[in-house]
């Protein structure tokens, strides 16, 4: 009999639930919430008010998308950490409800864990990588360098010092008058522009970590100089601007990537997080690593989604790495 996992993700700001049967996700509902777009940012209180209105809904269509009764269900998986306190509380205090009504095992899961196992995920990719690998997570929340061992044997090996990468994004779009969440913007923009016409800043960061404070600041400064002798100057330069900050970012994540592959022998490159989605990544990573094996999540699983939390269950199930009731969530959570 197939194992039926119900994932539930509610870190941030999107409410999601996912059946996975086995390796095979059967559903992945995300419900997004757009009330943060005019405050430049997630809004915690808002975030958490969503998650309550949402997950009712979200998981009763998650069950019906898949033609599965909670009754089949084996056990319910469900992001303790990291993330935003009350979001991850509406989702844990879901899962543990309905893991007590069905008499069901409770499983957590790190999410920073399941961006990266969500490349076990059967329709993923036909093309699956082997352990040990190095994992990339980049999102707005986080940017690190992983050394995988083994599922749930994870090492982090580089991190950002102040601003994830994804921050960095929305922080410069921001600058520019973009909307929140901006990367995606900023990405499409950079692909009409000229990568090469503006020179930003690339800090200098020993070892594997990274930052990205220096290059906002830069960049900040960068357009009050320019806006202040010509009020049009972004409107006209705004492609070329997100192309060449785009680069820049670029840059910076795929000369650690080479550093850290040096450090370790490891050739297998595993992406994951939001900024994974990124064209302008996936590009250059598929150009500067060519004598490297890199593996990019489906678009539908860079986002925060409940199918990478579903299959972590699904593996943590099998090795009987089961959660009781006392677990409390973790705003700050290591790998």
């Amino acid at each position: 009999m197939p194992i039926n996992i119900l994932g539930i993700e509610s870190s941030c700001d999107e409410t999601s639930a996912a059946v996975i049967s086995d390796t095979k996700i059967l559903s992945n509902i995300i419900a997004n919430q757009e009330v943060h777009q005019k405050y430049g940012g997630v809004v915690p209180e808002l975030a958490s008010r969503a998650h309550q209105k949402n997950i009712i809904p979200v998981v009763d269509r998650a069950l019906a998308e898949a033609n599965i009764d909670k009754k089949d269900l084996d056990a319910i998986a469900y992001t303790r950490g990291p993330g935003l306190l009350g979001s991850l509380l509406v989702g844990s205090s879901f899962a543990k409800s309905l893991s007590l009504s069905l008499n069901i095992p409770l499983i957590e899961v790190n999410h920073m864990q399941a961006h990266l196992l969500a490349h076990f995920i059967k329709d993923n990719s036909e093309n699956k990588t082997n352990f040990p690998f190095l994992g990339v997570n980049i999102s707005g929340g986080h940017t690190q360098i992983v050394l995988c061992k083994d599922y749930f044997e994870m090492e982090i090996i580089g991190e950002t010092l102040d601003d994830s990468i994804g921050e960095a994004y929305d922080k410069c779009g921001k600058m520019m008058g973009l909307n929140y969440p901006a990367g995606p913007k900023i990405d499409e923009f950079a692909r009409k522009g000229n990568p090469t016409k503006f020179k930003f800043s690339i800090p200098k960061v020993s070892g594997l970590d990274f930052s990205f404070s220096g290059l906002k600041t830069n960049f900040k400064r960068f357009i009050e100089d320019k806006s202040s002798s010509d009020k049009l100057f972004i409107e006209e330069e705004k492609e070329n601007i997100c192309s060449s900050l785009q680069e820049t970012i670029t840059k910076i994540l795929v000369d650690k990537i080479i550093q850290a592959s040096k450090n370790t022998g490891i050739k297998n490159i595993v992406f994951g997080g939001g900024v994974s989605a990124n064209s302008r990544i996936r590009e250059s990573a598929n150009r500067e690593l060519k004598k490297f094996k890199l593996f990019f999540p489906k678009i539908e699983y860079t986002t925060d989604n409940a199918a990478m939390i579903a299959i972590v269950g699904y593996l943590k199930y099998r090795a009987k790495k089961f959660t009781n009731y006392n677990v409390e969530s973790k705003a700050r959570y290591d790998i």
